[in-house]
């Protein structure tokens, strides 16, 4: 099986990962952060925040010629118990018919303190 690793300008590059890997028909999906959008402006509140984690998410499935629709398995990581329904509100708009198996964990703290959400996840694409 052969292994590519997903790159593209129009993702977040990072020294020591990458936004994703495709081994055959699937698409992993590195953890996303969504702290600042695409011109850098801060995002608080996790409801900007996980849309914009679901939009590098998308993107990267988009660069193997994946979409939110191929996803199989998604991993949320949220720093806020409280944060849950809000969170599900908006990961609900993008999954609205047949979503993925999710695992949803709260987690005393992501990488960076500003990061309140994470979300990884599998596709399946042949």
């Amino acid at each position: 099986m052969a292994k590519t690793v997903i790159t593209s300008p129009s993702l977040p590059r990072l020294p020591f990962l990458s936004p994703g890997t495709r081994a055959g028909d699937y698409v992993f999906v590195s953890g996303q952060v969504g702290a600042q959008d695409d011109q850098g402006k801060t995002l608080t509140g996790i409801e900007a925040q996980t849309k914009q984690v679901l939009e590098l998410v998308k993107r990267v499935l988009e660069t193997t010629g994946a979409s939110l629709n191929d996803v199989v398995k998604a991993t949320v990581f949220l720093t806020n118990a409280e944060d849950f329904a809000a969170m599900n509100k908006v990961y609900s708009t993008y999954f609205p018919k047949d979503p993925p198996a999710r695992s949803t964990i709260i987690v005393k703290a992501l990488a960076k303190p500003e990061y309140i959400v994470e979300i990884e996840c599998i596709a399946y694409r042949p």
